[in-house]
């Protein structure tokens, strides 16, 4: 497994992450599980894995798994691979761990990006954990 040393918390991905092939500049989700156990919270887990072209890595855009800029996820300015949906506001964590996704309901989605997998040149994978 190769892991970049761009990403000061990259993992080689799991076995998830190399199964089967993806055409390129396309992504699937190749874990999800939620955990609706705490009243009014839900808490779900994603794993997205992504084939994606030179200079980019997994990401979310539209609250869908994407392929994005290397450069905001070296960074972490995770706001400017528009992961929030039409309507919502997006705001870094204060530290960079993630982001928030606000409606004008109030209603506020957290998500923390756990870890940014490499395994060769073009799959890459996300790991996030979201709360609502």
């Amino acid at each position: 497994h190769q892991v970049s040393a761009h990403y000061a918390n990259a993992l080689p991905c799991s076995p998830l992450c190399l199964a089967g092939q993806l055409a390129m500049g396309t992504c699937e989700i190749v874990m999800l599980n939620r955990d609706s156990s705490v009243p009014r919270r839900t808490i779900a887990r994603q794993t997205a894995r992504c084939a994606c072209r030179r200079g980019q890595i997994a990401g979310t855009t539209r609250a869908r798994p994407a392929c994005v800029d290397a450069r905001i996820v070296r960074s972490r300015q995770w706001c400017e691979m528009t992961p929030c949906v039409e309507g919502e506001v997006c705001s870094l964590l204060f530290n960079r761990s993630g982001w928030t996704c606000t409606r004008s309901s109030g209603r506020i989605k957290t998500v923390t990006v756990t870890y940014v997998a490499l395994y060769n040149s073009m799959i890459k994978c996300m790991h996030m954990t979201s709360s609502v």
